[in-house]
């Protein structure tokens, strides 16, 4: 069941340098850039109760993603001698982008590990895609991963989320990839009140039914999401709070990552501060990510409830 909670102070999170309560807001520094996303695109073909992007089968406020944006990204994490990293693909469903093997490839080639966030429901069980995943399997074998969002291990609590029999078909995909050897995880998430130890023995109970190679004690196998929600009230981070939560700026999700997207209507790709403020201008960071590496002010509820507070990235 989802937690009252109470409602953001309409005060907060409005100044990018100071609190509501005019103390110095935290930011955070980058370091080096260990994960690049890629967003490729709004559209899905579910539409979840709380999608904190809003993509659903209609969404178009990100359009596909082609190899012409993706490979100047490439070239540049080269030219600033960032070496190999982690590409990881968002979205929407990333396997509706007509050009995803090709994104994959373009990634793997380049010898950089891949990470694909999926429901693993129907676009990436058609035979076209099938056919494409397991040939990328072959050639990079334990380079790719395929992260499957399962909110619960329970069928009933899943399809609330996603829609009915959307538990069914994903539990489908996953044995398809389990069967076929590839590596694969799954995120959940902690909106139903439950504490950690009775969700990863729920999930546990799911894998070993199914057979899957998942170790749910850790936490990048099965990865529990801290639910978000931009209107329920956060404390806002400041300077002192490092100290005060035992915290490092360097721990926190911008200080290494950055997201590529493309907007509806726009000429060319841009760069995000991270995968969770899609929506918000003063995290647009500009076209290039040797533009894009100045701090991050910790200017939204995401980031105090996600990754200061939660302790959560969604790099593997």
């Amino acid at each position: 069941m989802n937690i009252k909670a109470d409602i953001l102070d309409p005060r907060k999170f409005k100044d990018p340098d100071f609190t509501a309560k005019g103390e110095k807001r935290a930011s955070v520094y980058f370091k080096k850039l260990k994960t690049l996303w890629f967003f490729t695109g709004s559209l899905c073909n579910i539409e979840c109760l709380n999608c904190y992007i809003e993509s659903s089968p209609t969404a178009d406020h990100f359009v596909y993603l082609t190899p012409d944006d993706m490979a100047p990204y490439l070239d540049e994490i080269e030219e600033l001698n960032y070496g190999k990293i982690e590409i990881a693909f968002t979205g929407g469903e990333p396997y509706m982008n007509p050009h995803i093997l090709r994104l994959s490839e373009m990634a793997l080639e380049r010898g950089h590990s891949l990470l694909v966030l999926t429901n693993a429901m129907r676009p990436m069980m058609r035979p076209r895609l099938q056919k494409g995943l397991l040939a990328l399997k072959e050639a990079y074998g334990g380079a790719m991963t395929l992260r499957i969002s399962l909110d619960h291990y329970a069928q009933a609590r899943h399809d609330k989320e996603r829609g009915q029999n959307s538990f069914k078909t994903a539990i489908k995909g996953i044995n398809w990839l389990s069967e076929n050897g590839f590596t694969i995880n799954v995120a959940g998430r902690t909106i139903w009140g439950e504490d950690e130890t009775t969700s990863r023995s729920g999930y546990a109970d799911l894998i070993h039914k199914n057979h899957w190679e998942i170790d749910t004690n850790n936490p990048k196998q099965l990865v529990l999401f801290p639910e978000m929600d931009s209107h329920t009230d956060v404390p806002e981070i400041t300077t002192a709070c490092w100290g005060i939560l035992g915290k490092s700026p360097d721990d926190i999700m911008c200080s290494d990552a950055r997201m590529i997207v493309r907007k509806k209507g726009a000429t060319n790709a841009t760069v995000l501060a991270c995968t969770l403020l899609w929506d918000d201008e003063q995290f647009d960071l500009g076209k290039t990510l040797a533009g894009a590496r100045h701090p991050v002010k910790l200017n939204h509820p995401h980031c105090a409830k996600f990754c200061v507070l939660g302790g959560a990235s969604c790099s593997a």
